[in-house]
């Protein structure tokens, strides 16, 4: 599967125009930008494709039930 390069280059090419949109103001708090926003995206998605299922998203994502359910909380994800 090589959908983890398209990842990563959808996410430099995201990163790219973050930066040329800055017109010059320093950039600040990258790093969990970035995070909080791919990972609300990853967990929408993958609680989309198993139907609302938690215990299948969880297992899906590698984690716990009760971690998701707290990520589900943090983003308003129902």
């Amino acid at each position: 599967m090589n959908g983890n390069n398209e990842i990563g280059k959808t996410v430099e090419k995201s990163l790219d125009e973050y930066f040329r949109k800055l017109d010059g103001e320093s950039p600040h708090g990258i790093y969990d930008m970035v995070i909080n926003h791919v990972e609300r995206a990853v967990i929408a998605t993958v609680m989309e494709r198993a139907g609302g299922n938690q215990t299948q998203a969880a297992d899906m994502l590698g984690m716990n039930r009760n971690t998701l359910r707290t990520k589900l909380s943090k983003y308003g994800i129902r």
